[in-house]
């Protein structure tokens, strides 16, 4: 709950620190909750993927004359913000905390400076309105699709006045909501996702596993390998959890840093194949996971191992 890789990218999302196991190797996770366990949201997020080059600096647009200090028709909320609609929107929904939203926005400091625009850039942000500083999430939930709002939001809901990265101190943003982005449509669940059938293989492990596709390739990973894969998970009572359908494609990751059940499974494969893997609570994240979001019980993916690298 991905951006681009712009400064909003590295700006807005509030990215909390890496879990770690108690083992050496990080708890694994899985799509949206997390293939690469090195980068931990707040709530599940997309695994890590190869980073894309960043784009040229975008040309500066100059601050609004009450850039520093909102007007008296700005509406102030509880929370300190302060909004004024500048341009009304056609859209009768208002986002949700857990939606995914498209937006044109341009931030300046309290002075007036500039210091990130996707107008500039001429390239919308798409991102998760729950997973952007307090001021965006309540802003944006107040909006309607169409709508252009100038936002005056207060340290405490931004970084800080000392923050570690991103600027410091009151921030004003004028921000346009595009679109809320409709999530696409599950993926049924197999009619064996309950358990796995005879005919399925089972390791000493209790990993069962079946081949749905014939790969091409020769070659097993090994468990130190980087593999790029598409997956979708289900729990068993048929509810997907996850899939590479919901984010940017397929997932690329190191193949010890994600669930024992797929460490493991994953290596079966060659290049090519498709397999279907009911894999136990002990191998996936446990009855009573650690980590928010991540799905408790026993797990079924199907899973193509499209690369090793």
């Amino acid at each position: 709950m991905k951006l681009r890789p712009l400064f909003f990218g590295v700006l807005l999302f509030s990215l909390a620190a890496c879990d770690k196991e108690e083992q050496p190797k990080p708890e694994p996770t899985v799509g949206t909750v997390d293939l690469a366990a090195s980068q931990r949201p707040a709530r599940p997020h997309p695994p890590r993927r190869a980073a894309r080059p960043m784009p040229p600096k975008p040309k500066d647009i100059p601050a609004p004359e009450d850039v520093a200090e909102p007007p008296k028709t700005a509406k102030k909320t509880k929370t300190g913000l302060y909004t004024l609609v500048l341009e009304k929107g056609k859209g009768k929904t208002h986002p949700k905390p857990e939606d995914k939203v498209k937006v044109h926005y341009t931030g300046w400091t309290k002075d007036g400076k500039m210091f990130d625009s996707s107008v500039a850039r001429d390239q919308p942000a798409e991102f998760s309105v729950g997973q952007v500083i307090k001021g965006w999430t309540e802003a944006l939930q107040l909006m309607v699709e169409g709508e252009k709002r100038r936002l005056w939001i207060p340290a405490d809901l931004a970084y800080g006045e000392h923050p570690q990265f991103g600027p410091a101190g009151q921030l004003t943003f004028d921000v346009e909501l595009l679109e809320i982005v409709q999530p696409p449509k599950p993926i049924p669940a197999p009619s064996d996702v309950k358990a796995a059938p005879k005919t399925a293989t089972k390791t000493d492990s209790g990993l069962a596993y079946r081949v749905l596709k014939k790969g091409t390739g020769t070659k097993h990973p090994a468990a130190t390998d980087r593999v790029t894969v598409v997956y979708t998970g289900w729990t068993p009572d048929g509810k997907m959890f996850d899939s590479s359908t919901l984010h940017d494609g397929p997932a690329t990751f190191p193949l010890n840093h994600v669930i024992k059940g797929w460490t493991e499974g994953v290596q079966l494969m060659v290049e090519g194949e498709k397999m279907r893997f009911w894999i136990p609570s002990d191998l996936a994240y446990g009855d009573k996971p650690r980590r928010p979001g991540a799905p408790a019980g026993p797990l079924v993916f199907d899973v193509e191992l499209v690369t090793i690298h």
